[in-house]
């Protein structure tokens, strides 16, 4: 299993328009090989940002690059560089993969 993470920081005073950019927008994700499932996850509030982690689970390292490579990425991020985004993040998006080494499950059923 891969699973790949931005973390975003967020102007504070634009923390609703990005939830609701993320909440509306298309993925392009359901149904592609490997994908497993997507979170967006809201983080700690500093002063001067909110953090947020976009949280994708993959079969493999592998089917996750290949969606990298996809017309379905490229429609995926199509908007990613609005001008009308300016002063929306803190710097770009920090990206980080990793390679799940252990899973720990919940075997009861209660």
């Amino acid at each position: 299993m891969f699973i790949a993470m931005n973390r975003f920081r967020v102007n504070p005073e634009r923390v609703k328009e990005f939830e609701q950019i993320w909440l509306e927008r298309e993925t392009h994700l359901q149904g592609l090989p490997g994908f497993v499932e997507f979170h967006m996850l809201r983080g700690p509030e500093k002063e001067d940002h909110v953090l947020y982690a976009s949280h994708t689970i993959w079969r493999s390292r592998e089917d996750f690059e290949a969606w990298t490579h996809s017309e379905a990425f490229r429609k995926a991020h199509a908007n990613a560089g609005q001008s009308k985004r300016e002063g929306l993040y803190l710097g770009p998006p920090n990206f980080e993969g990793f390679e799940v080494i252990q899973t720990v499950g919940n075997d009861s059923d209660a």
